[in-house]
């Protein structure tokens, strides 16, 4: 392990996130909200920590290796969710501790969208920004960003991309330099977010209210400007808009690269996975508007096509952006949405969840164990597309099943032994662990009443669910630290 060239790359990390600390200083400045000297703090703190931990070990320059690669990512995420709260705390609004504001913060950088702030349409612009601000760097992830300033550093980034991009198949690289990569990745979600940004605006938004949601929405973290979210603007324009881009955000980055470089529709009419997260998306749609329609939930079926259509998606891509009080629809539907979160969006996308091409190949497998039952000696492989995947990738899918349930019920038992209950405590977890948001019981409109050993334990789930679970668990393996 080499500690003293992941404290270099940790406190460069630091140096380069502490800059993000000036554009809600200059958001304060515009709108003269009274919250500047907060983030001037935070600035100032960060930076100089970033520099202590950088300046001594700046001489240390060597490539880094798979295991170093897991530490910094691990290391920078807590780090940065924890520093990414001290603007939140010295800002004392609402009086909010130093739990809530770790809480908000992480909940932000791996763009969970649950928040514990009530009162959101009163918080000054710069704590508005900020927050979305969070949401949108950890969408592609700033290791990502790393990667592509870091080498003109010295530093190299492979082993920080194979760590952090989400997904089963990590090796993987749209273009022959893995720096060419990553800033092909951020070109193609700058592109996105303009373009949601401009969509809003025309749609009736507010500069900055379109600028901050296209933040959240293709980040798909699913912060808002305000407590209604995005019912709160009241048209269907601007549901339309969210669902376009929160459905293209949780398309896989590397099929939306190939299908502009090409010029052509054809990589996601060939990918497999797209085919099934738009068919798991539709089912879902129809189940719910019908369910809705049947019982009469809403006055018109227009209403209904279109509460049900926006929620699903919301929801199902993880994002978590809200127009209706969906936890309190009738019959099984809340669940339902809940179940849908599981799944998630497409690997190497800005969803949460266990990912679209899990679920097939754990489907596709499954039918394979029922084939061998009748054909005991056949030898069948399991197919994407028309690509046979290796014994090992299916291996480590199941691997990642049995682990996220496990720690799914772990967690859930350990939230009711806080005291909360099943329902919320159920949901609570999927919401977290699954980077959604909104759950159900206590936890359906904000997490603000609930614990602080359940917040600390929700946090934990985050980050798991940001860092896919076993770039995680592994630091805790004793062979990893063995030389």
């Amino acid at each position: 392990m080499q500690l003293l060239v992941i404290q270099r790359i940790l406190g460069l990390l630091m140096i380069v996130f502490s800059s993000t600390l000036l554009p809600p200083i200059a958001t304060g400045l515009i709108y003269g909200d009274g919250a500047v000297l907060p983030f001037v703090e935070a600035f100032v703190l960060t930076l100089i920590t970033g520099f202590l931990l950088y300046f001594p070990v700046r001489k240390y320059k060597q490539e880094l290796r798979l295991r170093d690669g897991f530490l910094v990512v691990v290391l920078f995420w807590t780090v940065l969710g924890v520093a990414g709260g001290l603007p939140i705390y010295l800002s004392g609004v609402y009086e909010i501790s130093i739990t809530d504001s770790v809480f908000e913060s992480i909940s932000g950088i791996t763009t969970t969208g649950a928040t514990v702030i009530v009162g959101i349409d009163y918080l000054p612009h710069s704590l508005l920004l900020y927050r979305q601000e969070l949401q949108w760097l950890g969408g592609m992830g700033i290791i990502v960003l790393a990667v592509a300033v870091l080498p003109m550093l010295g530093v190299g980034g492979m082993q920080l991309f194979r760590a952090e991009t989400p997904g089963p198949v990590k090796d993987t690289k749209l273009t022959a330099r893995i720096s060419e990569t990553a800033k092909a990745l951020w070109y193609i979600y700058l592109g996105l977010t303009v373009s949601c940004c401009l969509a809003y605006w025309a749609a009736g938004m507010s500069f900055f209210d379109a600028m901050s949601h296209s933040f959240s929405t293709v980040a798909i973290g699913g912060f808002s400007t305000h407590d209604a979210s995005i019912g709160y603007f009241d048209s269907t324009a601007i549901q339309f808009i969210a669902m376009v881009f929160m459905l293209l955000s949780g398309v896989n980055f590397a099929i939306h690269f190939t299908a502009f470089r090409h010029r052509s529709l054809k990589p996601y009419q060939r990918d497999a996975e797209f085919r099934t997260y738009i068919l798991v998306l539709f089912i879902v749609s129809v189940i719910t508007i019908g369910y809705l329609q049947f019982n009469h939930t809403f006055e018109s079926t227009t209403e209904s096509i279109i509460e049900g259509l926006f929620q699903v998606v919301s929801i199902g891509t993880t994002t978590g952006f809200t127009t209706a009080e969906y936890y309190s629809w009738p019959g099984f539907l809340p669940v339902l949405l809940i179940y849908v979160s599981f799944i998630g969006g497409c690997s190497g996308s800005t969803g949460g969840g266990i990912k679209v091409i899990r679920i097939l190949l754990l489907v596709k497998q499954g039918v394979r164990e029922l084939r061998r039952l009748v054909h005991p000696n056949a030898e069948i492989a399991v197919k994407i597309g028309k690509k046979p995947m290796s014994e090992k990738v299916i291996e480590a899918v199941w691997g990642f099943f049995a682990a996220y349930f496990a720690i799914s019920a772990l967690m859930i038992l350990l939230l009711m032994a806080t005291g909360l209950d099943q329902e919320t405590a159920f949901s609570a977890v999927a919401a977290c662990l699954n980077n959604l948001g909104p759950g159900l019981g206590d936890v359906g409109r904000n997490f603000a009443y609930i614990n602080d050993p359940a917040k600390w334990i929700l946090c934990a789930a985050m980050l798991l669910g940001r860092l896919e679970i076993f770039t995680l668990l592994v630091l805790f393996t004793p062979a990893f630290w063995r030389k």
